[in-house]
């Protein structure tokens, strides 16, 4: 039976000490984010839909906790914070960022706006759209400068997924499946060029309930989908960066 070698304590030591330093460089590249959504299925559906697919390997330094409340606009923010709280207190995760995702909805002016004031007084960052979730969801296929309800988002959405479908397509709140659909059918990358260029119309003012159609979704999708893209960069510039950056590769 051959020996096995015997390898000296100081290098094993040394070795253990290379392999905690790269499990800290590692720890240290990896961002946690905690998402808490005002609905309880059609947001947190999508957001999950978005961590199965960071799971999948596509992005491996983010990780996501999603939570639905089923509260209204304002408590939303509240529930982040609590949220937070117990969960850092039940481990030893510290989160980067912590997101509200809250629609406009017809909920007053003054709890719309007020909900984004006090998230941005707490460190909650708000991904919000006004009127409702969905618009982020029809930008994948077409640019909407128009204000619209609900109702009519549902309807656009129908048109446009039963196009690339080849079958009549009906929306459900509840799907599971939008975020794959709109990964296969739909163009995310213009999806945020085109919510950046809704922001455009209402830069510099505060009246977030008056800012109709205009979401801040994407901010928080890029984020999540494209971890090297600066914080005040906008898409065009990132897509613009990552492309000659390729281009001197090859």
């Amino acid at each position: 039976m051959a020996r096995k070698a015997k390898v000296d304590n100081a290098v094993l030591k040394r070795l253990a000490r290379q392999e905690d330093s790269r499990k800290q460089d590692v720890n240290n590249k990896r961002r946690y984010y905690l998402i808490v959504c005002e609905g309880t299925e059609t947001e947190p559906n999508y957001f999950t839909g978005l961590k199965d697919n960071l799971l999948l390997g596509v992005i491996d330094t983010i990780e996501l906790r999603v939570e639905g409340t089923g509260h209204n606009t304002l408590t939303v923010i509240e529930d982040a914070q609590k949220a937070r709280k117990r969960l850092e207190d039940s481990s030893s995760r510290t989160f980067d960022e912590v997101w509200a995702v809250i629609d406009r909805d017809s909920f007053p002016e003054d709890h719309f706006n007020n909900a984004i004031f006090k998230g941005q007084a707490v460190g909650v960052k708000c991904a919000w759209t006004n009127e409702a979730f969905e618009l982020w969801y029809l930008l994948h296929f077409q640019f909407f400068h128009n204000g619209m309800s609900r109702k009519q988002y549902k309807a656009l959405i129908e048109r446009e997924l039963s196009q690339k479908l080849g079958r009549n397509y009906t929306y459900q709140k509840n799907s599971k499946e939008m975020y794959s659909l709109l990964s296969k059918h739909g163009n995310q990358e213009q999806a945020i060029l085109w919510a950046e260029k809704l922001e455009v119309a209402f830069v510099g003012q505060t009246d977030y309930a008056n800012h109709n159609p205009c979401t801040k979704v994407h901010t928080l999708i890029a984020k999540l989908l494209y971890p090297d893209k600066k914080e005040d960069e906008s898409m065009t510039d990132y897509l613009q960066r990552r492309r000659t950056k390729i281009r001197k590769k090859l």
